[in-house]
């Protein structure tokens, strides 16, 4: 016994898909009281099939009851309102079995238990046997389902949650790519009324969607078209969540845990934010762990974005690299023999570090990579110290970790970790060591062949010089007996740092506490300062498991050529030209090999300004490999998105810092805005941190602090600095008043301690005849940036960034629509309002496929390096549906050819993409363009390389007469002179106005398709008999010109048999060989125009017919509908279309000497004055832009109307 097989989704209509995959067999479930809210239509003595109260047509008041209350409840009704229970006689509880959401597939469940089950349990005598016996075969077969889907992608989502997935769709028309991820019981505030509904949060859209007595309300919101998005508390929205458009805003309230809603929001925010930025679709992590148990309500999506929401701030705390996945964290005691007590905290475990992090901010934080664990095993527990397990390492440091919950599963998850950990090449034992350390490979790897095959000399070019240590070592001038104070000072501080490293230990496993920070605050030593910039920024990690990546990149980008390393030479000079380092071969050697091996390794950031300064200061106190990995750290962890091209992290952080201003320095800010100045001084202040604007050597204390606070001491110390400012920026009367003051500050920022020769400030230098300020201490700055704003915390930055990058970047989004539409205003006769709206459709286009997946990759695509114009690109497919939408020409089955053929005309550089410039040129040319310009666009449209066909067929021909000219050019013994090359070159680039006098020949198998193509497109118009009439007439005089030329062209000279055989698109080719001698003089060419009008007739579609719709086709209906076959083309009236028989039609036989000219045809239409009247036709794409805009809402009429049976609402 087989139950009803479920019909395969359809891939076409995603609508359609989820309502056949609503139709399902359910775990039996008890129902009390069947009758409620629910109609019976069938019954027999076991079973009753039953519909949802209101659903179908009718309904009256009780319909829009259900149907409230369902929406209220979240009922299942909604998506399947037909359902078939199991009854027997002596019980009242009956057993749902069946759900389906239209009466067609509930009946096919209702027949197969008729035909199969209602038989075998009639000879039952107990009522329990039949409940048992049925509710046994449900199970069975969805068992027997199960095990058939084992070999296919399991889904990890519970049953109520693919319910509310399959409501989405349903209600708002989305394909089953779009993926739910949670939904929330909230009310949307639409006027001054709150309306209680469910708000759908999908990866690309925000959905709500409430039905309340008849008054339905549905939402659609794109996370790319957000601009804000506000967790706040009023008297009018209590506990709301605020989302803001360019045009509207939207509020909700009433959520049961609006924290959590509000996290969620923000992450897809972000997610869409990075598609606008990066073009990076969301991709689901396939390596996410399944839950051990389904968790009720969350899906699989929800899930992997609170892991990556966890990673992330686990990667942030620990400075560890973007591929590190936490694994899990427990609550813990740390021993911490430098206190001699247990500290309490949290303890973490990913696949290649063990960390802990103190519950009290600051007393401990502890980074143990896995690579140097020695021994992990479970120590004696007691009283004092309960399930406690002990850690190792190689370079002989014990960590003891107690109060474990479930110290049994800890150790084994560490020991599986271990077992999948390579040896480390290198330990932690002498970090020094690791200058000028040469390793075995790029990728992470336990292979001895690999060690050994690399050689000491690998990371460098052999043709320059090598840089084996920082470049300060190789040129300090004075030697630290010479400096006397400072020189002592500087010992002192390397004494005090030696003594912390023996308390703490050293590498990458010290214990960091506040001594830690102590010690940095007051200066790092010169000796120190590259190890310990390594170890803080979590670069050393990086560059101990990518051992010998960077000498690999070396040798790859050494000698490429491109745009990135252009700019590289461009600024090498420019970087610090007042230190000696980079006044030689070697230092600039040095920075061009950085600079060019990470613009190498990450082509979407390439090479940025500022990346130059940050970078030398880098190599002065590291070796080429260290300072590698620090930039590294830089640009992809500590400082995102802020090299790159639009800088678009240090925009984000130039808000963050407008904020701060407005909320430390209330009255300093009111001023500056007026003035302009906070934007204008803190991108230079971010970009460099500082080096570029402060000396030396007190620039280079705050990189310290850097690498070890993040970017908070980089706000901290520019709102010092305003502080220090304030009373004289508030006497400044306009910008350059107040970038003075604040330039001679920063310029008299010393640092007393320093042991380097002073390095003079190039701003100094300029402002150096001035009377000089009193000096500022740099530790003094430093000190003061803590004591007054130390408050600043890094997890309500990373919200203030979160906030601002909306802005930021749709902020960018409005800016390059405005220089898009400002540079076409010149190139096309849209108005600017035009020319936006059809910019957001081109880009909604681009985007929607990045959503739903497209024939093309989003990369190839969308190029963020390319002018405005060009960076966002359709594929053919994309086009075509732009095509249908907006172009004014309806052509009805043949729109799928003018479009290919249309995009092939425009795709100029070939590269199978078209641009939104290339793409407003024709739209331009068909909407604005006089008669003469829309005719000679469509003239070359059946031209090469609109018509490929046409191009294929007569290349034979061609190639005798090329191969000709070759012969004769390359028999010339005369050798050309480069300026004649030169002089051709230049004419080929100037520009050159084409005319109708330019456009070549048109043969007659490329006039018939412009028949074709022109009786397509005056199907669909008012007039379209005398349309008809008149394109006949047309044709037959252009047949006539042809021929005529034919015979001028030919002169007195016998013409030659030159009529090949060749197929249109739209025939086959000829099966009986004496066709080709069939072609008459005359004749041949009108038999082709009216094959080509009766296959453009076959090609419209016919209008379905059903009980429900009938259609009457004018078009036809006026004409004599005769055989194609039956009489000759001379017979034919004005008002006949001819119909292909029901034989294989013949293939067409053409004349290759016969042709026109554009200027021929444009006359000849020129004679028709309904052709005129249709061609000067002015049209309107308003209402075209407008039926574009709300495809999406059609569509969703559309798949929810699919069923005939579903009423208005949808109940």
């Amino acid at each position: 016994l087989r139950p009803p097989i479920p019909r395969p989704l359809s891939r076409r209509y995603p609508a359609e898909g989820v309502q056949q995959r609503a139709e399902m067999w359910i775990h039996p479930e008890e129902v009390l009281l069947a009758g409620a809210l629910w109609v019976s239509e069938r019954a027999n003595p076991f079973f009753i099939l039953q519909r949802r109260r209101g659903h179908g047509r009718g309904g009256g008041l009780s319909g829009l009851l259900v149907g409230t209350l369902d929406v209220v409840l979240d009922s299942s009704a909604r998506v399947a309102p037909y359902r078939i229970l199991l009854q027997t006689a002596d019980s009242q509880i009956y057993w749902n079995i069946a759900c389906g959401s239209s009466r067609k597939e509930i009946t096919e469940h209702w027949d197969w238990l008729e035909s199969n089950l209602l038989q075998t349990i009639s000879i039952f005598d107990n009522d329990e046997d039949i409940t048992t016996f049925v509710k046994g075969k449900i199970c069975g077969i969805i068992a027997e389902e199960n095990r058939g889907k084992q070999g296919e992608e399991q889904e990890e989502d519970c049953g109520k949650f693919r319910e509310a997935e399959l409501k989405m769709r349903r209600l708002f028309g989305m394909p089953e790519e779009e993926k739910l991820v949670n939904y929330y019981s909230c009310s949307y505030w639409k006027g001054r009324v709150p309306r209680q509904g469910w708000l759908y949060l999908s990866v690309n859209h925000l959905c709500f969607y409430s039905f309340l007595l008849g008054k339905e309300v549905t939402l659609v919101v794109q996370w790319t078209e957000v601009t804000q998005l506000e967790k706040n508390a009023t008297l009018v929205f209590p506990e709301s969540i605020r989302v803001s458009t360019r045009s509207t805003e939207h509020f909700f309230s009433m959520f049961l845990n609006i924290n959590d809603t509000f996290k969620l929001m923000e992450q897809l925010a972000n997610i869409a934010m990075r598609q606008l930025l990066d073009n990076e679709a969301f991709a689901a992590d396939r390596s996410l762990p399944k839950p051990c148990k389904t968790l009720k309500n969350v899906s699989a999506l929800k899930r992997d974005l609170d892991a990556r929401a966890k990673n992330e701030r686990y990667r942030t705390m620990f400075r560890l690299t973007q591929d590190e996945r936490l694994d899990g964290h427990t609550d813990c005691t740390l021993w911490t023999p430098f206190a001699k007590m247990h500290v309490v905290g949290q303890l973490f475990i990913s696949n290649n570090y063990i960390c802990f992090n103190s519950r009290e901010e600051d007393l401990c934080q502890l980074i143990i990579p896995l690579r140097e664990v020695s021994i992990v095993e479970k120590a004696d527990s007691s009283s004092v110290l309960p399930c406690p397990v002990s850690i190792s390492t190689k370079n002989k440091m014990n960590f003891l970790f107690a109060n474990l919950k479930d110290r049994d599963f800890l150790v084994q998850r560490i020991s599986d970790f271990l077992q999948r950990t390579p040896d480390s090449s290198y330990g932690d034992t002498s970090p020094l060591s690791l200058i000028g350390h040469s390793a075995s490979s790029s990728i992470p790897s336990s292979s001895s062949a690999a060690s050994e095959s690399v050689h000491r000399g690998r990371h460098f070019h052999p043709d320059l010089p090598t840089a084996s240590q920082g470049l300060l070592q190789l040129y300090h001038q004075d030697a630290p007996e010479d400096l006397g104070p400072k020189a002592m000072k500087e010992k002192m501080k390397e004494e005090a740092w030696n003594i912390h490293f023996s308390e703490f230990g050293r590498g990458v496993c010290m214990y960091r506490t506040s001594r830690t920070r102590e010690l940095i605050l007051n200066g790092i030593p010169e000796r120190l300062r590259g190890e310990l910039w390594l170890l803080f920024s979590g670069a050393q990690n990086e560059m101990a498991t990518h051992s010998g990546y960077y000498g690999d990149l070396v040798e790859q980008a050494m000698g490429l050529c491109s745009l990135a390393t252009e700019e590289i030479e461009r600024d090498l000079h420019r970087s610090m030209p007042e230190h000696r380092a980079f006044q030689n071969e070697m230092g600039i050697a040095a920075l061009r090999r950085v600079l060019t091996a990470y613009a190498h390794r990450n082509p979407s950031i390439g090479y940025c300004q500022a990346m130059n300064i940050v970078t030398s200061v880098l190599l002065l106190y590291c070796t080429e490999e260290e300072a590698f990995w620090l930039l590294v750290a830089l640009c992809e962890r500590m400082l995102p998105d802020y090299y790159n091209t639009r800088v678009v992290g240090a925009l984000v952080d130039q808000g963050v810092f407008e904020e701060l201003t407005r909320a430390f320095l209330p009255l300093l800010y009111e001023h500056m805005q007026e003035l302009g100045v906070i934007s204008t001084i803190s991108l230079s202040w971010f970009l460099t941190l500082f080096l570029s604007v402060m000396p030396f050597d007190s620039a280079v204390l705050l990189v310290d602090c850097f690498f070890y606070e993040g970017i908070k001491v980089i706000f901290q110390v520019a709102l010092a600095v305003l502080h220090d400012n304030m009373d004289a920026l508030l006497s400044c009367n306009d910008e350059g008043e107040a970038m003075t003051i604040l330039g001679r500050y920063l310029d008299n920022v010393v640092n007393k301690q320093t042991v380097t020769p002073p390095i003079p400030h190039l701003h100094a230098l300029l402002t150096s005849g001035d009377e000089p300020p009193p000096e500022i201490d740099v530790f003094d700055l430093i000190k003061s940036s803590y004591e007054r704003f130390g408050s600043l915390r890094s997890d309500v930055i990373e919200q203030m960034r979160f906030k601002q990058r909306l802005k930021v970047i749709q902020s960018l989004e409005d800016t390059a629509k405005r220089s898009v539409v400002r540079a076409m205003m010149t190139e096309s006769a849209f108005s600017i309002e035009e020319l936006e709206e059809l910019y957001c459709l081109f880009k909604s286009k681009h985007m929607t496929s990045c959503y739903w997946g497209s024939s093309s990759s989003a990369a190839e695509r969308h190029d963020p390096s390319l002018p405005y114009l060009e960076q966002y690109r359709i594929d053919p497919a994309q086009f075509i549906q732009l095509f249908t939408a907006l172009a004014p020409w309806t052509c009805g089955g043949h729109t799928p050819t003018l479009s290919a053929r249309l995009f092939r005309l425009l795709d100029q550089n070939q590269d199978g993409l078209v641009n939104f410039k290339e793409f407003i040129t024709g739209l331009s040319g068909m909407y604005h363009g006089d008669m003469t310009e829309k005719l000679k666009l469509l003239y070359k449209l059946h031209l090469p390389p609109g018509n490929m066909y046409a191009a294929h067929l007569f290349i034979s021909h061609l190639l005798p007469l090329t191969s000709e000219l070759l012969t004769y050019v390359l028999s010339d013994d005369k050798v050309k002179d480069y300026r004649y090359y030169l002089r051709m070159w230049a004419k080929e680039k100037e520009p050159k106005r084409e005319t109708i006098k330019d456009l070549p020949k048109m043969n007659q198998e490329q006039f018939i398709e412009l028949c074709k193509t022109l009786y397509n497109m005056f199907s669909e118009e008012p007039l379209e008999q005398e349309l008809y009439h008149s394109i006949a007439t047309v044709a037959s005089l252009l047949l006539r010109i042809g021929e005529v030329g034919k015979k001028f062209n030919n002169g007195s000279k016998k013409p030659e048999t030159t009529a090949i055989q060749a197929p249109s698109p739209t025939q086959t080719l000829p099966t009986n060989p004496q066709q080709e001698e069939a072609s008459g003089e005359g004749g041949s060419g009108e038999s082709q125009v009216c094959r080509a009008l009766a296959d453009a007739q076959l090609e419209s579609p016919a209008p379905q017919t059903s009980d429900e719709e009938t259609k009457d086709d004018t078009s036809v209906s006026s004409y004599s509908v005769v055989s194609s076959g039956s009489l000759q083309c001379e017979d034919i009236a004005d008002d006949t279309v001819l119909i292909g028989g029901g034989e294989q039609r013949r293939g067409s036989v053409l004349d290759v000497d016969w042709s026109i000219t554009f200027e021929q045809v444009l006359a000849s239409l020129l004679t028709e004055p309904p052709l005129v009247d249709y061609f000067e036709k002015k049209r309107d794409i308003q209402s075209k832009m407008a039926a574009c805009r709300a495809q999406r809402a059609v569509e969703r009429q559309m798949s929810t109307a699919s069923d005939h049976e579903l009423t208005q609402h949808s109940i």
